[in-house]
């Protein structure tokens, strides 16, 4: 059966904020996405993790028209190109969460799997984690670069900037975040031994 809107939509919140509280995403940098009915229910520009209600996501379809009042994220169209490059996924996740963008300030990166595989869970998880090059963040340079990539990989980190990951659901999507994070602090922590 089919999870009803207002059950993706308490699920999303719950999300964002236990990723708030635990400090893995900040002010109002952070967005999230999933699919309803062939429509895709974004964060509204400006909206803070730590603070999201309902009330606080915006429509569009499938071509990035919008529904109604509530102005998205400035980051949607890195929402749409993974939605349209895998039919599967039903939820995106982007944070600035503080181990994948560190991770991701390393020069050398191997741009098709950035992030070393010390444990399997990420791989089990996710598979390959794409490294997209810096463009300013909401820009239409980073959107290209970003669409250019989209296939490549099963999630990605934007250079400088932060992790964009998809799931089936948003909860899928929250633990794959998860483990993507805990991958990149034990590359960073290992990094610092050698």
């Amino acid at each position: 059966m089919r999870d009803s809107l207002d059950k993706k939509i308490n699920h999303a919140i719950w999300v964002a904020h236990s990723l708030f509280q635990r400090g893995k995403a900040t002010g109002s940098v952070a967005n999230l996405s999933f699919l309803h009915e062939d429509k895709i229910y974004i964060t509204a520009t400006g909206t803070c993790f730590g603070t999201l209600k309902p009330d606080e996501f915006a429509v569009l379809d499938m071509d990035g028209n919008q529904y109604h009042h509530v102005k998205p994220s400035k980051e949607w169209p890195l929402h749409l190109s993974v939605y349209k490059a895998k039919p599967d996924i039903g939820a995106v996740l982007h944070t600035h969460s503080t181990y994948s963008v560190l991770w991701s300030c390393l020069p050398g990166l191997n741009e098709s799997d950035c992030i070393p595989d010390h444990t399997p869970y990420l791989k089990m998880k996710l598979g390959n984690v794409g490294l997209i090059p810096y463009e300013k963040p909401g820009s239409q340079e980073l959107f290209h670069a970003f669409e250019k990539r989209v296939k490549d990989s099963d999630g990605w980190i934007l250079s400088h900037h932060g992790p964009v990951v998809p799931g089936k659901d948003i909860m899928e999507a929250f633990y794959i975040l998860e483990e993507l994070e805990e991958s990149a602090r034990i590359a960073w922590e290992l990094r610092k031994e050698r």
